[in-house]
This record gives structure tokens, sequence and C-alpha cells, in this order.
């Protein structure tokens, strides 16, 4: 999950946008994924210092070349 993340941070994104792009990849490969299993995503990412929260944004940081 973390990984879909990564890679739909091409640019700052809203919690919400970036869930629904992952809800609808995850759709189309027709699994499961509840809303909680996200936001745990989001906060190993955090704890990793991989992603930034920054003004209502997450963004990927620089530093991480993923």
């Amino acid at each position: 999950m973390g990984a879909k993340v990564i890679q739909i941070l091409t640019e700052p994104k809203t919690v919400s946008r970036i869930w629904n792009e992952i809800k609808k990849d995850v759709d189309n490969e027709r699994n499961y994924l509840t809303y909680e299993w996200f936001i745990l995503a989001l906060d190993l990412l955090y704890l990793l210092n991989i992603i930034e929260l920054d003004r209502g944004l997450i963004w990927k940081k620089v530093n991480h070349d993923l």
C-alpha cells in the first residue's frame, strides 16, 4: 500500500485525493482495502520520513528517490 501511495505522489495532494486515486486502482484490481489500512500506510511512510504533511497536502520528501 505504501508503494502505491509513493507512486501516486507525483505532486503534493490531499489525503482525500490520494485515497480516491488509490481506491480507484484497487477497485480495478478487485482487491479489498479499508480506509484504516490506507491511513496506517500513510502513518508508516510518515514515520519512515518518506512523506510530509504541510498545510493539508501530503508530498514525497525530496531526499527519497522512490
